[in-house]
């Protein structure tokens, strides 16, 4: 495997990107003004809340992958075992060479598919997009290690970055595992299959990874695990908003806790004051003051019903091609493509 990039954006975005690292790539110009913004963007709102990126530093990504080596956190092991038994059944539903999996993480799972593109191409791409370069090193390393034969990029960057960056000249698979569309709120999840249609070309695929409403006590536990690591993983986004912009949070006074609403079919994990102080942000000369009790909501995961969720998606032009899930039916991975219809449209 090369440590060059493969050559998986267009020609006319990758000026925009550099190499941070062997394989990995990152759009230009990105920084601390960039997350300093999107805090007073979201906090300043009412209620307060965190984009979920802020989550995945350094100690976010491994305490992430320890989450999902927990008892109660079913969604991992569950679409691990789907994807283990389904996966050549998947890559042959969609004959491509390359693999781009959104919110990639360790790529743990994924290594099911590549290895069915591997059985059954004996060549290709793997590029893996995540906000965290732990994640993608992580990522890259596997692929060094499993896959030499296929072609490795890793792109440090936000879903959108990517979407628009990636070549439509190559037929893909794109992967969007571990529930990830459930930490989008309904309007973000919108604009999200909004965009990426837009930018599938037309021999490309989409395999998304849902988790299903089921009894809360199932559900609740796997967000307020009996060790705390999932408090410590959503407490750890405050130390690194802190770190990296300077703002005034006081882990010391956070307090974490999570709960499911059956009404909006999900889980939100929040931050909690236990005491009443200021928070400044020195570069934007603000601050706030959180007021004991307050919450400032940082992740949701939000549940499906597979069926309803195919509808809507077909309304953006995704037909669907196969729909597998687990003998508890607590997990969903759904297969779809770019609808002739859509591009016949795109195209007059």
């Amino acid at each position: 495997m090369s440590s060059e990039p493969a050559p998986i954006l267009s020609a006319r975005d990758r000026p925009d990107w550099s190499v941070t690292a062997p394989a990995i790539l990152t759009p230009r110009g990105r920084g601390a003004d960039d997350t300093a913004a999107s805090m007073v963007r979201t906090l300043f709102d009412r209620p307060r809340w965190l984009e979920p990126c802020h989550l995945y530093d350094e100690r976010g990504s491994l305490l992430f992958e320890e989450i999902c080596e927990l008892p109660e956190y079913y969604p991992t092991r569950t679409e691990a075992a789907i994807l283990e038994r389904e996966a050549g059944a998947l890559m042959g539903l969609a004959p491509v060479e390359c693999i781009v999996e959104l919110g990639a993480g360790f790529s743990k799972k994924t290594i099911h598919l590549l290895k069915a593109l591997s059985r059954a191409r004996g060549r290709g791409t793997f590029a893996a997009v995540d906000v965290s370069a732990t994640a993608l090193m992580a990522s890259r390393s596997m692929a060094e290690e499993l896959f030499p034969e296929l072609a490795f990029t890793g792109l440090e960057a936000r879903f959108e970055d990517a979407i628009t960056s990636i070549t439509r000249d190559i037929p893909k698979l794109v992967v969007f595992l571990g529930s990830t569309i459930g930490n989008f709120t309904p309007t973000d999840m919108l604009h999200f299959f909004t965009h990426l249609c837009e930018h599938m070309g037309p021999d490309d695929y989409l395999l998304l990874g849902v988790d299903r409403i089921k009894d809360p006590k199932i559900i609740e536990p796997a967000y307020d695990d009996a060790r705390g690591v999932t408090a410590a993983f959503v407490l750890n986004a405050f130390t690194n908003v802190t770190r990296a912009t300077g703002a005034g949070f006081r882990p010391e006074l956070i307090a974490y806790r999570s709960g499911y609403s059956p009404e909006r079919t999900r889980v939100e994990m929040v931050g909690i004051a236990t005491e009443t102080h200021r928070v400044d942000f020195p570069r934007h000369s603000a601050s706030f003051v959180w007021e004991k009790g307050e919450g400032i909501l940082v992740e949701t995961s939000r549940k499906f019903d597979p069926d309803d969720l195919q509808v809507q998606l077909r309304s953006f032009g995704l037909e669907s091609l196969g729909h597998w899930t687990d003998p508890n039916r607590w997990f969903s991975l759904l297969l779809f493509r770019r609808s002739k219809d859509s591009h016949a449209l795109e195209s007059k």
